[in-house]
């Protein structure tokens, strides 16, 4: 991937890097992430876990820098997963 700022395709805000936690199977250690509360992937992804699985449960947008696979992280609370956020470094 080229070296530039990842934003959200659902609401336009830069990505954060996250640090994949060693148990995943995504094969890399970073994945780009929207950690933006109010992206309608996020808000909207409580009623669509709620109607479609009956679980208390969201996602989140997901890159992969490596590959540019892009998905859903699931969540299950607002702050979920957000202690694995890279704090000031640099995208790729």
């Amino acid at each position: 991937m080229s070296d530039k700022n990842h934003t959200c395709p659902h609401c336009g805000k830069d990505l954060a890097a996250w640090n994949v936690p060693e148990m995943a199977c995504w094969g890399t250690r970073i994945q780009y992430v929207c950690f933006n509360d109010e992206c309608s992937y996020f808000t909207k992804g409580w009623e669509w876990m709620r109607d479609k699985y009956e679980v208390k449960a969201s996602y989140r947008y997901r890159l992969d820098p490596e590959t540019g696979e892009e998905g859903p992280l699931p969540v299950w609370s607002a702050d979920a997963l957000k202690s694995g956020i890279i704090e000031n470094q640099e995208k790729k």
